[in-house]
């Protein structure tokens, strides 16, 4: 086949050029084509017209290319609870949909992302995790949540998305707000599973069309309902990305979500003996324990089990010792013996925070998730701000300026990820209201039912468990999963059970691709008495590309902690950090895992 003298050029000058990937090719009438360098805007700008036939999915529409100059620390909005944005290198934004289409709920929806280029790229590909149920972008600077790094900044390119449904756009006042789209059946597959590697393919298109060439390395960093899309990619698309870090995983959902009704039920029961009724007749769970209550158990779960890692530095590192055999006489021993004082807890108190920790099951006892481990992470010193997370998931701050997530997210995800999804208005009463009401013998088995519109149960569209990592190993593939031990909402006991199944499934090697972090004291992602500050991209990245596995990541402890600057290294599971014997216990340098 003849292509002629222009062709023959570009084919020469290769993909990139012909995509807008640094060159045009230009040409004089009576001489061949030569390559005219391209400036960062001009690229940035081509990029709107990008001819669809370069990129994996033809429902693309890209809605806006342009180059952002450097920027500093922007401060939040006055009033605002937003981060401060951060940062920013110069880099072209691209801002995106697809597969947009119509629900069956009448809504319209559309998979978005934005994606940033920097100028002084490393080669690197980042795809940032998202939280809760998504339906927001996001700042798309590669924030880590437990280290100060942006990936931006660090040279990488960074791509984050929506999941297919806009918080603004499609909310429902009368069908659960932020998460109607749950009513929708592709809705819920895209936020599900179906958003993920669309996303990523076409990001990776983008990058190549731009700077002329694929990613040398691609990343995924995401905690949460983010670790739980990190799972989704090595479990479902496991030639996306060469490492994954996947903290603190929403893997299980919905079934956590079933564990957030049963406390609710549980400290709705407490409330009701403590008296602590609302005019409107509904139990006043935010002050069933005030801060000083949880700091009592907290104190007694740390005696009864700070010493097993053989050392006492208010650090449970033996979590898995820690049993309520072993807690129960220390919480006997905080119970108050007459009335209530600020000094001792009730037995009612104790035996609430008993079933919390014994996990959801039926009333045969059928286990419906995962027990959670005893650790101090529960409350701190009265009025201190580290113990507020655990509190939040639970019952919501004392004054009920913050209700409880657990009946905020709880209620909507449950009522609409069923084979029958019931209209709730948007309002913490009406969710409190459902979650008292919830049958956990009958109506948990909802999450596993289909019909004929929702051909695919809750359980298999949004649940990441699979045992059979064999593909991502085979890709070359390496996963880092931190988790906090005193995680409110997503057990590290069932994270763990999870890791073993894999471990089996791998003739005990999945270590060689596959560790889980556990992070003693820590809440959901970040906070509580911890040492949760620590650099799991580091970490990842040396062990993709340098081959050096993490035998230990170093962590520090935040200044809203007990022991501000404390160091320790965080260990994979099943080791522990154990004391040398020399040197500061407030030095990770003085610890060995083993």
């Amino acid at each position: 086949m003849h292509f002629g003298k222009i062709a023959g050029s570009a084919i020469a000058l290769g993909f990139g050029c012909l995509v807008l990937a640094g060159c045009v090719v230009t040409k004089k009438p009576g001489e061949e084509a030569a390559a005219t360098p391209q400036s960062p805007l001009e690229k940035c700008e081509a990029l709107v017209a990008l001819k669809k036939s370069f990129l994996p999915d033809s429902s693309l529409v890209i809605t806006s290319a342009k180059m952002n100059p450097a920027t500093d620390v922007q401060p939040a909005p006055e009033g605002s609870r937003a981060a401060p944005t951060p940062a920013m290198p110069e880099h072209c934004e691209i801002l995106g949909k697809l597969r947009q289409h119509k629900g069956i709920d009448g809504q319209t929806y559309a998979i978005r992302f934005r994606l940033r280029l920097p100028t002084d790229w490393n080669g690197r590909f980042f795809y940032e995790g998202s939280g809760g149920a998504n339906g927001d972008m996001g700042h798309t600077t590669g924030r880590i949540v437990n280290a100060p790094i942006q990936a931006l900044g660090e040279g990488f390119a960074v791509v984050s998305q929506d999941s297919g449904h806009d918080n603004k756009a499609n909310y429902n006042a009368d069908r659960q707000g932020t998460i109607a789209f749950g009513f929708d059946p592709q809705a819920r597959r895209d936020y599900g599973y179906a958003s993920y590697e669309v996303v990523a393919n076409t990001a990776k298109a983008l990058i190549k069309a731009y700077y002329g060439r694929m990613p040398d390395r691609s990343y995924f960093v995401g905690c949460s309902n983010g670790g739980r899309e990190g799972m989704i990619f090595a479990q479902r698309y496991p030639e996306v990305f060469d490492g994954i870090v996947a903290a603190s995983p929403a893997f299980a959902l919905p079934k956590p979500a079933l564990a957030e009704i049963w406390d609710t039920q549980a400290f709705a029961r407490l409330a009701g003996k403590m008296g602590l009724i609302g005019k409107d007749g509904l139990p006043n769970i935010n002050k069933t324990f005030s801060d000083k209550d949880l700091a009592i158990a907290s104190n007694a779960i740390t005696e009864a089990c700070d010493a097993l890692d053989g050392t006492k530095d208010g650090i449970i590192e033996a979590f898995e010792q820690c049993t309520t055999a072993r807690v129960s006489p220390a919480l006997a021993a905080k119970t108050c013996t007459g009335a209530k004082t600020d000094s001792c807890i009730t037995e009612d108190q104790v035996e609430t925070l008993k079933r919390i920790y014994g996990g959801v099951h039926k009333s045969d006892g059928t286990p419906l998730y995962a027990s959670f481990p005893w650790d101090r992470g529960l409350g701190g010193k009265s009025g201190d701000s580290y113990n507020q997370g655990w509190r939040i998931w639970k019952i919501g701050t004392y004054d009920n300026k913050v209700p409880s997530i657990n009946v905020v997210l709880g209620g909507p995800a449950m009522s609409v990820f069923t084979d029958e999804p019931k209209p709730l208005h948007d309002d913490a009463t009406t969710y409190l209201t459902f979650e008292l009401n919830y049958d956990l013998d009958k109506d948990s088995n909802a999450i596993y039912a289909t019909n004929k519109t929702y051909t695919q149960s809750a359980w298999s569209v949004v649940s990441a468990q699979s045992t059979d990592l064999s593909a991502y190993k085979a890709h070359g593939g390496k996963m880092i999963v931190p988790h906090g031990a005193s995680d409110p909402i997503f057990s590290i006991n069932d994270t763990i059970a999870w890791w073993k199944k894999v471990n089996e499934a791998q003739g005990g090697k999945a270590a060689d691709f596959v560790r889980v972090f556990p992070v003693p004291g820590m809440n959901h992602c970040s906070g509580g008495p911890a040492t949760d500050e620590f650099d799991s991209l580091t970490a990842i990245m040396d062990w993709v590309e340098h081959g050096v596995a993490p035998d230990r990541i170093r962590a520090m402890a935040g200044p809203n902690t007990p022991w501000p600057g404390r160091t320790r290294p965080l260990c994979p599971y099943p080791q522990i950090a154990e004391y040398t014997g020399d040197g500061s216990i407030e030095d990770s340098s003085s610890f060995v895992c083993r």
